[in-house]
């Protein structure tokens, strides 16, 4: 497995079955441009079987931590580690990047989401709660 760094809309697009839409040419080149926004990508046999993205946020009391915004393996490809080393690649980053922490938030009922956040040294702390505004 090789673990990339995304940088053209040509590799996310190659990746696209791995989203959950269709990739949008001018929404990847805004995300790959857009500072603190990160992507990374697996690959096995030069095929990307997986990724994981993340956004940097800033607030004035509590310095910067990253938001693992999203983690997604192939199929055939899960239970082999991918995930695990994606999360670890990320985590790796926003240390590098002097964030003070992590975070994700993950769908109720999602054991396999929750197994690769867990290997990969994250813990649940049982306390949240999803809110969302839909505006479209």
């Amino acid at each position: 497995m090789e673990l990339r760094r995304a940088a053209t809309v040509g590799e996310l697009t190659a990746a696209e079955y791995l989203f959950d839409h269709p990739v949008r040419p001018d929404w990847a080149r805004r995300f790959l441009e857009t500072r603190g926004h990160h992507l990374y990508l697996a690959y096995e046999g030069g095929e990307p079987v997986g990724f994981v993205s993340g956004v940097e946020t800033v607030h004035p009391d509590k310095g910067t931590e990253m938001f693992l915004y999203e983690l997604a393996v192939a199929e055939p490809f899960r239970r082999r580690g991918i995930g695990r080393a994606l999360v670890r690649e990320l985590a790796s980053l926003a240390r590098e990047r002097g964030c003070y922490g992590m975070w994700v938030g993950v769908d109720t009922g999602n054991d396999v989401a929750l197994a690769a956040y867990r290997s990969a040294g994250g813990k649940d702390d049982g306390t949240c709660t999803v809110v969302t505004w839909d505006f479209g």
